[in-house]
């Protein structure tokens, strides 16, 4: 049976059914609840709650399902950007060897013309999301370490993923996707247009300088290519709460890239954890990250290579930070979100001396 592509106000019990069943589950939804949950910016996510008229032992008592966002610049942004088929492509074709922790996917299916999609997911409750305003405990920084070398080690200097054109930083891919320096220069001035008010010194003159520099930033890595998360923080991911649930899991996939895997661990360090306890705990972090890949069998990556790349890639946070926040719809969490990130970024930068990398 062919499963169509549906926005959320148009799911049925009988859609939820079918969905199910494609899974091998034998069960008939007679009717659902549903709620949105999340704060995704780019794509919106739904619980289904479900009321069976028959089901079978292990059906599950709701979803959660990923559609396109209903606001016009986000989901302009994540079809421009190729967001919506590239999360699907990662959930149908590497996320079983990954080795990082996702969610199961009952179903998933984009167009490859429109980019209308759906993704419908395990409900990971009673684990709850985290929040990059509030940042995360020393323990779940652990584990996001942890698994960001897991996901690191899987695909570690894999040429064949080089062939995958939905990847960004491919082979195949050329250059789509890739950061234009004119482009980025035009997202900056637009931000600090917008937020000129609540700009420190210190993120204008970091700014300033990463743009006029830009070239340099992108070309500066040269080491081994892995998978790349990209926007690797907390309110990407699911941790374990009082109530239980799964210890970690990583959510949105749209911005997965081949590339300098390390920057999915500078990127989360800036921002989830307070300044002091960041620059007491960092160099452990990253020495953990280290040691867990050379367990996964990653050689050849000394430490202080490593730790070179670390403190290069630290631009990313605050790159994603300026230029997101003009590319989806504005909100009042989102603003409060990207200046923390902002702030966070520019921070770790001058504490490592970034700034030297543009040089």
């Amino acid at each position: 049976m062919t499963i169509s592509i549906l926005r959320p106000a148009a799911i049925t019990p009988e859609w939820l059914t079918a969905v199910l069943r494609s899974a091998g589950v034998d069960a008939e939804v007679g009717g659902f609840a549903m709620k949105n949950v999340g704060t995704g910016q780019i794509g919106e996510s739904v619980r289904f709650t479900l009321d069976y008229t028959r089901a079978a032992p292990g059906a599950p008592a709701s979803l959660v399902g990923k559609f396109p966002s209903p606001q016009d610049d986000s989901r302009n942004t994540g079809i421009a950007l190729g967001n919506y088929i590239r999360e699907v492509n990662f959930y149908k074709h590497l996320a079983p060897t990954a080795l990082i922790s996702t969610p199961k996917v009952w179903f998933t299916e984009v167009d490859p013309e429109t980019s209308e999609f759906v993704l419908m997911m395990e409900d990971l409750s009673p684990a709850e999301q985290g929040d990059q305003l509030k940042g995360c405990t020393l323990d779940q920084a652990r584990l996001a370490v942890r698994e960001a070398a897991n996901l690191h080690a899987s695909h570690w200097g894999d040429a064949a993923i080089e062939d995958l054109a939905w990847v960004s930083g491919t082979r195949a891919a050329g250059q789509r996707g890739s950061a234009d320096p004119n482009a980025i220069r035009n997202l900056w001035q637009m931000f600090c247009a917008r937020y000129d008010a609540r700009l420190s010194d210190d993120a204008r003159r970091v700014g300033n300088a990463l743009i006029d520099n830009f070239d340099t930033y992108n070309a500066y890595y040269k080491g081994p290519k892995s998978l790349v998360h990209i926007d690797y923080r907390p309110d990407n991911m699911m941790f374990a709460s009082a109530k239980g649930g799964r210890p970690f899991t990583m959510l949105d996939w749209q911005s997965l890239a081949f590339g300098p895997g390390v920057t999915d661990v500078t990127y989360f360090i800036a921002g989830a954890l307070p300044r002091d306890q960041r620059r007491a705990v960092e160099t452990e972090l990253v020495r953990e990250y280290h040691e867990r890949l050379k367990e996964l069998g990653v050689r050849d990556y000394d430490f202080d290579t490593l730790w070179r790349d670390y403190r290069s890639r630290a631009f990313a946070l605050f790159t994603v930070a300026f230029y997101a926040s003009v590319l989806v719809q504005q909100t009042a969490r989102g603003d409060d979100m990207f200046m923390a990130m902002i702030k966070s970024a520019t921070d770790q930068i001058l504490d490592l001396d970034a700034l030297d990398f543009l040089r």
